[in-house]
């Protein structure tokens, strides 16, 4: 069935150094595959994620409830709700949100869903290798390709 509610989509959930989140998965659990879709979110004082940029993907996030700061290269952005900002794929330039309100923050997040897709988290030397054939293995190494520990979430 193409209906699918929020009590009932896949969840994943973390708390960890960059604070807790929630996402759940729309697009996972209605089986999408050529494009990535969900609503995440962001407890007080929480990161999205590292600062990082995609070679092949697009990303895109839409502000549902809350405000978050968009951190992309050395600006700070604020994010409302019915606001929206877009991430073109191969852009090396650095993002993630920040939850610096008192209160949770909802947004849409839509990305495209590349065969691969190298993931660059610039000042962490680190870079996510993701292939999605094959069982989509994930593999990490420095920026220079060396193998490396995956960045804590």
């Amino acid at each position: 069935m193409p209906k699918h509610q929020p009590d009932s989509v896949r969840r994943e959930s973390g708390d960890g150094v960059l604070g807790a989140y929630e996402a759940l998965l729309f697009s996972d659990s209605g089986g999408l595959t050529q494009f990535g879709a969900f609503v995440e979110i962001l407890a007080p004082g929480a990161r999205s994620s590292h600062v990082h940029w995609h070679e092949d993907e697009d990303e895109m996030v839409y502000m549902l409830e809350g405000s978050v700061v968009l951190v992309e290269g050395e600006d700070e952005v604020p994010l409302e709700v019915g606001e929206a900002a877009t991430f073109p794929a191969g852009q090396a330039l650095g993002h993630r949100l920040e939850n610096r309100s008192d209160s949770p923050a909802r947004y849409l997040v839509i990305g495209t869903r590349a065969p691969r897709d190298r993931v660059h988290y610039p000042g962490e030397d680190r870079v996510l290798h993701v292939e999605r054939s094959g069982g989509g293995a994930r593999r990490w190494t420095t920026e220079s390709g060396a193998p490396a520990e995956p960045l804590p979430k």
